[in-house]
């Protein structure tokens, strides 16, 4: 009976010329979302090869120069493009991809994709994950939303109950019809997506199973919203009424809940301003040990401590050049500035994140949402990740700098310069990953919630009452 319900099902819905039509429109943004978004992956992944090299070849042709200059001279950190990024860009068009890195100074992301675009953008981008979170769900309701419906509709219960059906096999026989084409049109598309991907030259963080789990989180989000629309439907008397309900669910799901989340969490834990963030960093660095500034209360304090250390009563008797020494302590306490403030960011961030968890219970849309954006490596904690180890790098690159200056001058003698192979030496900036593990980690709360949206729909579609 569940096959014989399933077969008249399908037929019924590619029998309606809406559906059908519905269904080639999806099918055609989806198709036309991976190739514009394959387009733009591997042209932004020759981009960044471009650039790292030809950024390279600048730092180690400067020739002959002081190495504290080198260090204010500086270069750029890039950001290589995470193969998942091709189905779900997440924050990456809000944030930038390149850091610059100097001496005394750490930096944000610069060159933001969104803001070379038109006042358009902020309507949406035809996008796989646009298509996959917001429209598919849609297509879900249009299909399912008179399932039960319109057999109140036709009296085609009493017929049903005379021939023996059984409530449950009535109901999975509908189910699947619905599950079915979502699920092959989600499937195509993935295996679309992973071909792409893996025929890109020189591809090394793509992973197959990673794509797979990202399909698997994807049904689960449709299957909580094809519970919805069967529930919504075996409860109401009329097909309309279940569309204007369903239609009010998917608007606060996707739209209402997020945007509700977003402000909630903000007002309660606000960033400070860029200005606020800045003038505080600035005011804490002139308070402390400036490299530059052999004169302040906090330089004669080092010079002081030094002399003891080595026990020697000048700073041109010390083994090493003086100057170079200060700039590294100088260099040491702005960083520990620039980390203090800016884990002062995580935790408020870590505060959001703690306040969209618990609103994620209200919208299977959340824990979908961020679930996707960690798996394709999109998310804020990706974006943190890279700009702590791009700050790494550079501390390492200063200190590699002005140590060689230390070491190999003597103090005073600011007309030094290191040969042009030194700059051959430093190694160059590698950007990996969070493994799938960590990735896990971070967002297990929000599988936790989108299982806690299966269970709970699978409930509710089960033990609802009507006539069959």
């Amino acid at each position: 009976m569940i096959k014989r319900t399933l077969l008249k099902e399908l037929k019924e819905l590619f029998r309606d010329g809406r559906i059908r039509i519905t269904i080639g429109i999806v099918v055609l943004l989806l198709g036309t979302a991976i190739w514009v978004s394959g387009s733009q992956y591997i042209e932004a992944k020759a981009n960044f090869e471009a650039f790292t090299e030809s950024e390279r070849e600048t730092w180690e042709g400067q020739g002959e120069k002081n190495p504290h200059s080198a260090a204010h001279y500086g270069t750029y950190a890039f950001k290589p493009e995470y193969p998942l990024g091709l189905l779900d860009k997440g924050i990456d068009k809000f944030t930038g991809t390149s850091i610059f890195l100097e001496a005394h100074k750490r930096n944000e992301a610069q060159y933001i994709p969104i803001a070379d675009r038109t006042g358009l953008a902020r309507f949406g981008e035809l996008t796989p994950d646009f298509i996959l979170l917001f429209i598919i769900p849609l297509l879900i309701i249009l299909m399912g939303y008179n399932s039960y419906t319109k057999e109140n509709e036709q009296g085609t219960f009493l017929l049903l109950k005379s021939q023996g059906v059984k409530k449950h096999s009535l109901l999975l026989g509908k189910w699947t019809a619905l599950f079915i084409p979502i699920a092959i049109i989600s499937l195509v598309l993935f295996l679309i997506a992973g071909l792409i991907i893996s025929n890109i030259k020189d591809l090394g963080s793509f992973s197959w199973g990673s794509l797979g789990i990202l399909l698997l989180i994807y049904w689960g989000y449709y299957i909580v919203f094809i519970n919805i629309t069967l529930f919504v439907s075996r409860i109401s008397k009329k097909s309309a009424i279940a569309l204007v309900s369903l239609l009010g669910v998917w608007i606060v799901s996707c739209l209402l809940i997020p945007k509700v989340a977003s402000n909630i969490a903000n007002s309660k834990y606000p960033y400070p301003t860029r200005q606020q963030f800045t003038s505080t960093i600035k005011k804490e660095k002139e308070e402390g040990l400036d490299g530059h500034n052999p004169w302040s209360e906090a330089a004669k304090q080092l010079e002081k401590e030094t002399l003891a250390q080595y026990n020697v009563d000048s700073v041109h008797k010390l083994p090493f050049n003086y100057d170079g020494y200060r700039m590294q302590k100088g260099e040491e306490h702005e960083s520990e500035v620039y980390r203090k403030h800016y884990q002062k960011l995580r935790q408020q961030f870590a505060n959001q994140a703690s306040t969209y968890r618990a609103l994620s219970v209200l919208s299977p849309f959340l824990p979908t949402r961020f679930l996707s954006m960690g798996i394709a490596r999109t998310d804020y904690y990706t974006h943190w990740d890279f700009e702590d180890k791009v700050e790494d790098y550079r501390l390492s690159k200063v200190q590699f700098l002005n140590e060689y200056f230390a070491k190999n001058s003597k103090y005073g003698d600011w007309g030094f310069e290191a040969d042009a192979k030194l700059w051959e030496k430093l190694p160059e900036f590698t950007y990996q990953y969070q493994p799938f593990s960590e990735v896990l980690r971070q967002q297990k709360s929000s599988l936790f919630i989108l299982g806690g949206w299966l269970l709970f729909t699978f409930f509710l579609l089960f033990n609802v009452k009507n006539k069959i």
